[in-house]
Order: structure tokens, then sequence, then C-alpha cells
């Protein structure tokens, strides 16, 4: 393939266009599948970019939205509310960890964790003006790429020329069995000051799916709680069904001060996100004076038709049969383990709901390991949209995968490594 010439006018996200090859143009996609304009069919094995649910182009979320725009396509959400709004938040309740919530709308997974760290500092400084917080979050996180949320993140090759700009935080190791107790110290010694902790809970998705144990977490999250720190789950991947139940945050018995929300909220069809916070940090900011309210927004906050497609996915999501997709997918992922073990070129096989995710025997460089661009193009060419991140191999589909296509990314993966 021919690279892309300087005349291209579209600079792509998380590329280097000197290297960038002539790109395939997807003219539909249907189901797990995307089409090219040049014959190809390639099943979509990450869910591009892990947000589709329920399949390219479904008839239902599609319906929904086009009913939506035929009678409230957009509205300024300063001073006025609309129905489709106030029905999701509604719905969405009856699902996250049982509480008192707020719902705050914004338009992507980073500004949704950009809206999280603002409204916690702020609440800081409302009501402890002298002290310093304390910013903790682990090893190799990922949290967004608008300014807060990368502070949060760990320091790569994707935040280095800004590094002096972010503010402070302290970085974690992912927690294990032999380090979990020196963790625990940590922590108690961070949250002698006003802390916040970000996490994405189980699962570290930028940084090579990378697992922890739920129960690590809760003992984390106990600390923090303790000491009236504020606990933030960044669930823009773990949400909606990604590790095998509605929020990853259901998996230890601490329920999270605030919950990042995006990826899945709509089912993968259009821009939409949620900072979900206890209804103690909206009350922080009720006042007679406008310059104490939480003044955040933008331009598209709470689209109806976000909100429209956020519903119809919701209805699917309630489904029992969305639900047995799930555990039809991790059903395949167990019953190939073995066979995936025994290729003798992966390690640290680990899987979670619809999550499966491996290491090529490599020395881990992160994702600007060599093989990567090997890896991605090799599955390209068997049509296959697998994104390894660096040297780690992982899938993860829409939920309406069926066993033999899920069998079949399996049978290209060993074909592919075998190759190495």
């Amino acid at each position: 393939m021919r690279s892309i010439d300087q005349d291209y006018l579209i600079w792509h996200p998380f590329s280097q266009m000197k290297n960038t090859n002539e790109l395939p143009l997807v003219t539909e996609a249907k189901g797990a599948y995307l089409h090219t304009s040049d014959g190809r069919k390639i099943f979509d094995a990450i869910s591009s970019w892990w947000v589709n649910l329920h399949g390219h182009s479904n008839p239902y979320l599609a319906e929904a939205i086009a009913k939506q725009a035929c009678q409230l396509e957009h509205v300024i959400f300063a001073g006025f509310t609309h129905q489709p709004s106030i029905t999701l938040c509604e719905r969405l309740d009856k699902h996250l960890p049982e509480g008192e919530w707020k719902y705050f709308f914004s338009d992507n997974g980073s500004t949704a964790v950009e809206v999280a760290l603002k409204m916690a500092y702020q609440f800081f400084r409302v009501s402890d003006k002298q002290r310093k917080v304390n910013l903790i979050a682990f090893e190799g996180s990922y949290h967004g790429d608008t300014f807060g949320a990368m502070s949060a993140a760990e320091r790569s090759v994707f935040t280095e020329p800004w590094d002096d700009l972010f503010f402070e935080a302290s970085h974690l190791p992912v927690p294990t069995d032999e380090n979990i107790d020196e963790l625990e110290r940590r922590v108690e010694s961070l949250a002698n000051d006003p802390c916040i902790f970000i996490y994405e809970p189980l699962v570290l998705g930028a940084a090579g799916m990378q697992f922890y144990k739920a129960d690590h977490l809760e003992r984390l999250q106990t600390i923090i709680r303790k000491r009236q720190g504020i606990l933030i789950a960044d669930e823009v991947m773990t949400g909606f069904g990604r590790t095998g139940k509605w929020f990853a945050s259901e998996h230890t018995n601490v329920k999270p001060d605030m919950l990042c929300l995006s990826k899945g909220l709509t089912g993968g069809a259009l821009p939409m996100s949620l900072t979900v916070c206890d209804q103690r940090f909206y009350n922080t900011f009720l006042d007679d004076k406008f310059e104490k309210g939480f003044l955040h927004g933008h331009s598209f906050t709470g689209n109806p038709l976000g909100c429209a497609a956020a519903l119809a996915s919701l209805d699917l999501m309630e489904q029992q049969e969305t639900w047995d997709g799930i555990d039809r997918i991790h059903a395949c992922y167990e019953e190939r383990e073995e066979e995936l073990k025994v290729t003798g070129k992966l390690q640290n096989i680990r899987m979670i709901g619809p999550i499966l995710a491996m290491d090529v025997m490599e020395e881990n460089k992160g994702y600007i390991h060599p093989l990567r661009d090997r890896l991605y193009n090799a599955f390209m060419k068997r049509g296959q949209l697998i994104r390894p991140l660096g040297n780690v191999i992982y899938l993860l589909p829409p939920y309406i995968a069926t066993a033999e296509e899920i069998h079949h990314s399996i049978d290209v993966i060993i074909e592919v490594v075998q190759e190495l």
C-alpha cells in the first residue's frame, strides 16, 4: 500500500502520518463487520475502540436516533432541559450501585474525567482551602487526553511533550499479591492530606489490559473512604458489561463517590459521557452566588440524540439476550485458553467478561513495542481488526458476536503468532 502523501487533508489520531499507509475506506458497517471500498469484510474484534456494544448500524439504535432527530436534535442545556436526558438518568439510576446520584453530561471519556477532577478539587478547596490535595492513580493508567486527565495518568510517550505543565500526581504500581501490603502503607500516608483516588476498576485498558483483583482494589478504597478521600471510578471502558457486570465497581463492596461513563453509554453510536457524583458534591456547590457553582459545560452538553441512543442501548442491555452474548463470548475464551497457552508464543492469558488479553512472549516496551505494527498488519490481512497494545493482543468484540466468529478470531491469533 502506498503512503499517504502530504496533500491528504485529514490528520488522524494516534498516528505518525509520515509512516501511515493509504487507509482503508469504510463504506458501511453491519453487525460485527466493517465493509471497505476495495471489497473487504473486516471483523471488528475490538468494538471500534471499545465503544460498540450491540453491533454496527444497529437498527433499533438507528430508529431511536432518527425518531429523536425529527422531534428535537439539540438545545442549549444551560437554562433548558428535555425529557430524554431526564429519562436516561432515571433509567441509569436503577443499574448503578445504590446511592443518591447526580448526573453531569459532557461529550467523551476525557471530559467525563476532567469534570470529575474539577468537581473533586473544587470540593476540597471549598471545604479546606489551606491544605494540599494528593491525587493518586495507578502506574500505566490512562484517563484521557485533556490536561487534567493526562495529569492523572501515567507519564508516557503520549504525555511527554507537556509533562512540565501537569499538576502533581502520585502513581502506585498495579496491585498484586506481593505488593498490596506496601501499597496500603503508601495510601495511608498519602491519605493524611485530602486525597483523590482515580482508578480504572479491575482492568487498566490502554496500559495493556492489565488485570488486578477486586479484593486489592477494595483494600485501597477502604483506606481512602476512612480518611474522607474521594474515590473516582473511571468506568469509561469497563462500564456496560465489559467485566461481566453492569459496572466494574460492582465487583467490590465499596461504592465510589464518582463514576465516569462514556464509550458504551450510547452503544457506540454517538459521542456522549456522564460524570455521576454523590449528592454531597452537588450540595457543596449550592449557593446564592453564581460564582460558587460548578462552572463547566460544553456546547453539546445533554445532546438529545445522544440521550436517545443511550436509552435505546439501555433497552438492549436490559434484555437477557445481551447478557447471553457476553456469556457466550467468555465461554469461547475459556474453551480455547489451553490451546493459546500451548502455542509457546503467548503468556499471561487473562480474561474477564468479554475481554480476552495475552502477551506475546517479548519484553514489554509498552505501546511502541516494535511488534505492534507487525501484528496489526498481519491481523488486518486476515480480515480482523485487532489493534494490539504494544505486544499485548486482546479481543473485546460486540456482544452480538457469534461463537463461530470468536473462534475464528482466536484461530487467526494463533496463526499469526506462530508465524512470528
